[in-house]
């Protein structure tokens, strides 16, 4: 397995096809990440956090998400479908790790889907323990033409798979030169796509609108940590957002000089350590 798993599995998605399950687990986990990836990712992104919480008793699984199996334009039939999984793969995670805490992580769109799932399709006998969030797609950074974003809508219903023209920003997701390498070798071989179709795009900026008018009602722990020089993801609006929710359940880390993907920096390990003392009281012993 190419990203340090211990096993795969499978389960069904919304529109009954199969999702492969990445899974990094100890011999007897005490705690369950169920985490989601980014877009034009892909699950096996999650093996630096992965491989850290496994040697500290903790199970990370992730899936693949509709969209992002080995195709090099992602593309999506509607953005719910991701929101819907995600509370499918809810159910898997704790029908095959029982009476586990569970924490559910997203990093950039996964992040936004975690957002969304905690916002809208929880209920209290889901029993998570908490949200670990990095780099939160709740406002777009990336520039774009305000001619494409006026026609969006329209572009999505009539020519759905044409490509988003958008630069490639790989050299720009973490400073780590060798998770770069890493990336590079990934959209070589269609595990990352490159591109995205109208159709996606416009499904993103959708499911973000009105996002901060809902932030208020966010009733889980959540561990935050947004990244200062972030390329992709708005990390102004992201801040904002998430001190907007009482201060009671935020843990808010920012860390100035990251790039968008936190989870695969220079730093990543400080960051784990704090994320894993957050975990330790919810973990219990």
């Amino acid at each position: 397995m190419r990203f340090s798993e211990d096993r795969l599995a499978r389960f069904k998605g919304r529109d009954g096809v199969e999702r492969t399950i990445h899974i990094w687990e100890p011999s007897q986990p005490r705690a369950v990440i169920m985490a989601l990836h980014g877009a034009l990712a892909h699950a096996g992104d999650y093996v630096t956090p992965a491989l850290y919480f496994r040697s500290h008793g903790i199970a990370t699984a992730s899936f693949d998400m509709c969209g992002h199996d080995g195709k090099r334009r992602a593309d999506i039939p509607d953005f719910d479908i991701f929101i819907d999984e995600a509370e499918l793969f809810l159910q898997w995670v704790k029908k095959h790790y029982p009476d586990l805490p569970v924490f559910i992580m997203g990093h950039s769109m996964g992040a936004l889907i975690a957002t969304r799932v905690g916002l809208e399709r929880l209920r209290r006998n889901d029993d998570v323990q908490g949200f670990i969030l990095s780099s939160p797609y709740y406002v777009n950074a990336v520039k774009i033409s305000p001619l494409l974003q006026k026609m969006s809508g329209l572009l999505a219903r009539l020519v759905p798979t044409m490509k988003v023209p958008l630069a490639s920003f790989t050299d720009v997701l973490t400073h780590d030169p060798a998770i770069t390498a890493r990336h590079h070798a990934d959209e070589s071989d269609a595990l990352r796509a490159t591109e995205l179709t109208v159709r996606f795009g416009h499904a993103l900026s959708e499911a973000q609108k009105g996002l901060a008018e809902k932030m208020q009602g966010w009733r889980y722990p959540v561990f935050a940590v947004v990244a200062g020089d972030d390329k992709l993801a708005d990390a102004k609006a992201a801040e904002a957002m998430l001190t907007s929710i009482d201060s009671s359940l935020l843990r808010y880390s920012f860390q100035l000089k990251n790039y968008h993907e936190n989870f695969n920096e220079t730093n990543r390990e400080e960051i784990f350590a704090d994320i894993l003392g957050w975990m330790q009281p919810r973990i219990g012993s």
